[in-house]
């Protein structure tokens, strides 16, 4: 195999989502408010201060909210191009990024045939897909990790398993458990000090970081997703609420790898992503939609690849099936889309939204809805949502009507202060503080 041929896959794989992503962008796509808060925090980091992150609320500090500090490896990007399509275009190049390994592990163990289309099958996976449409989150810098550390568990090269696990914890609080899990399939292995040592050290980072760390950043002293788990109704009763749509979850994650993941210890590193997502009260973690199942893809990829390494008799079950499961998937996902004229148009309202945010100076303070947020926060550092602005009084409000019907000059008299419209165009609307 030629060496640079996985580059070549995971360049392309790379460019993929970043065009999914940005292209989204450009249509005025509202999904979340979740690019708007990583890239305060992101800029932030850029300049060397304290993550706080005023969608979130005046003066929150982000590291109360979720433990990810490895997000301030984007400063250096930032400087450079300082704009909300950056997390997104880093966002497509990590996903890209993962796709190295994991196609030279399935082409060195499976040869060319199976190893390509496994390598397409990966780099096409569901959980990328859904996951850049929903915008940059943090979980992206998981993937090219857990594929290092996947491919290092099937070579059997337990050292850098450990080394490359350990970084997950600057992920995401919730990485603890996933590291812990690591351990266990090392354990598995007969790996048995590493297993157990890793193990506590995830459980312990666990701990720490959900009861001292980010209540030490939290403004109100504590975990503020401690009662997802259960929520009202308890434990059983979330976890079996809409329990089909949850058995379809996990049919469809590792369907697409014909199964064959379910034969490798390996898989057992997801089980702690379904059990937080299954156990938690919020709709969202439940489906194949959102973000949630991007750390998914390089762990049950590796676990196919190390099982009909394992167990020949898998490979033509597993890859026929796998491709069909995922070629479903892929039919009515973002990248096909690509295909249609339509995904290449930017939004007929877009610059009527550039030019009202162009009435905006600067150094104001602006409060917005969620249709507008995350094309605000770029340029004005004092952008804040309307639900967590609390008392600050904004200089301008702007709102999309199409999302907010609520009129701003009589929404900022909520405030205590008057206000006078400056522009209205496209149903964007640009209320000005008046004295």
């Amino acid at each position: 195999m030629n060496r640079w041929m996985p580059w070549a896959w995971g360049a392309v794989v790379g460019l993929l989502y970043s065009l999914v992503s940005v292209l989204s962008w450009r249509r005025l796509t509202v999904n979340s408010w979740d690019n708007a808060i990583f890239e305060q925090a992101v800029k932030a980091y850029s300049r060397f201060e304290a993550p706080i992150v005023p969608v979130k609320g005046p003066g929150y500090n982000i590291l109360g909210d979720h433990f990810s500090p490895i997000d301030a490896l984007l400063a250096p990007a930032y400087w450079l191009f300082p704009y909300g399509q950056t997390l997104l275009v880093a966002q497509g190049l990590l996903i890209g990024l993962s796709v190295v390994p994991v196609t030279r592990l399935a082409v060195d163990r499976l040869g060319a045939r199976v190893g390509w289309t496994i390598a397409v099958m990966y780099g096409l996976a569901f959980g990328f897909g859904n996951a850049v449409v929903a915008d940059f989150h943090e979980v992206a810098f998981a993937v090219p990790i857990l594929a290092m550390a996947g491919v290092a568990f099937v070579e059997q090269r337990y050292a850098a398993v450990v080394w490359w696990s350990l970084p997950l914890l600057l992920v995401k609080e919730d990485m603890g458990v996933t590291v812990a899990a690591v351990g266990v399939a090392l354990w598995l292995v007969g790996e048995r000090r590493r297993g157990l040592i890793l193990a506590i050290v995830g459980a312990v980072a666990l701990v720490l970081v959900v009861w001292v760390v980010i209540p030490a950043f939290n403004t109100g002293g504590g975990y503020d997703y401690t009662g997802n788990l259960g929520g009202e109704v308890g434990l059983w009763e979330t976890l079996t609420t809409e329990a089909d749509r949850k058995l379809l979850t996990l049919l469809l994650t590792f369907g697409v790898t014909g199964f064959a993941a379910l034969w490798s210890p390996w898989a057992v590193v997801a089980a702690p992503t379904f059990l937080w997502r299954f156990l938690g009260d919020v709709e969202y973690y439940w489906g194949t939609d959102w973000h949630y199942s991007i750390v998914i893809m390089p762990i049950v990829f590796v676990a196919m690849i190390d099982a009909i390494g394992r167990r020949p008799r898998l490979e033509w079950p597993g890859v026929v099936l796998g491709a069909a499961v995922g070629g479903y998937l892929l039919a009515g996902g973002p990248v096909v889309k690509l295909l249609e004229p339509e995904t290449w148009e930017a939004s007929p309202r877009r610059e009527a939204m550039q030019e009202a945010i162009g009435t905006i100076p600067e150094d104001a303070v602006v409060e917005t809805d969620i249709a507008v947020l995350k094309y605000l926060t770029g340029s004005h550092d004092d952008a804040y949502w309307i639900g967590t602005i609390g008392d600050v009084v904004p200089d301008y409000i702007i709102f999309d009507r199409q999302l907010t019907q609520t009129d701003p000059v009589q929404h900022g008299a909520e405030h205590g202060a008057s206000y006078e419209i400056v522009f209205d165009r496209d149903n964007y609307v640009v209320a000005r503080k008046v004295g």
